[in-house]
């Protein structure tokens, strides 16, 4: 990576400590440092939750991993999809419900995506469908149930600026004017994925719906050499 993208994220860092600790210092409300220290970690207390959430999610995705079930899923859930023939629209609405699903009990989008991505992913490449492809339906399907859930990160926050104006609103009364709303996104976001698979419209410059599996013997390569396989004895050692 560019040395000047790697430190971006200090950058970024002092570039805001600073201004928020002169903008603290004019408002009057940092008298000290020990008041910069305290905002801090009432900062931190507000990651605490994802950071509890992120270190379990890393454990399973190294453990799912390390267990080899994803490839074998992905193998077996894709021959089962080949016998039923579904086109490739109703596979990818599978994909946005599933995440619509998931989206009710796991808040973040990361944390679905690294436990969906090592099953989904190749097994719809085996159908023909590409990564990005995979990639748009679930990103639709994950901006969907996010905001009628009380496990979403903001839905504390969007509470309590609701019950600034009125005191009698409650969490069923957030739940209950966001579900028209997630409805309405489900509508949308099934009806623009059906549109742009049966359409084959790009999702980018030279990305598109459909992927090309390579041949058996370029898919035996390593990534290096252009094979998606992984690592693999070497073409001169494999000849002896």
């Amino acid at each position: 990576m560019n040395p000047l993208y790697r430190s971006l994220a200090a950058f970024f860092a002092v570039t805001f400590f600073l201004s928020g600790a002169a903008f603290g210092v004019g408002s009057g409300s940092v008298r000290s440092h020990r008041d910069l220290v305290r905002m801090m970690r009432e900062g931190l207390v507000q990651l605490a939750p994802y950071l509890v959430l992120v270190f379990f999610a890393a454990h399973f995705v190294a453990m799912f991993n390390w267990s080899g079930l994803g490839p074998i899923l992905a193998i077996n859930a894709a021959e089962a999809l080949q016998q039923i023939n579904l086109p490739a629209p109703l596979l990818l609405i599978s994909v946005v419900l599933v995440s619509c699903f998931f989206d009710l009990f796991v808040g973040s989008a990361s944390a679905k995506w690294s436990a969906l991505a090592p099953i989904v992913v190749p097994m719809f490449m085996l159908l023909g469908i590409s990564p990005e492809m995979t990639t748009a339906a679930y990103r639709m399907g994950d901006s969907v149930t996010n905001i009628a859930t009380p496990l979403m990160s903001y839905f504390p926050l969007i509470l309590t600026f609701a019950q600034r104006w009125d005191p009698r609103f409650g969490l069923g009364s957030l739940m209950s004017t966001m579900l028209p709303y997630a409805g309405t996104f489900l509508i949308a976001g099934l009806t623009m994925v059906a549109c742009w698979v049966a359409f084959n419209l790009p999702l980018g410059p030279g990305v598109g719906v459909r992927y090309d599996p390579p041949p058996p013997a370029v898919a035996a390569r390593t990534p290096l050499e252009g094979g998606i396989a992984g690592g693999s004895t070497a073409p001169q050692a494999a000849a002896r």
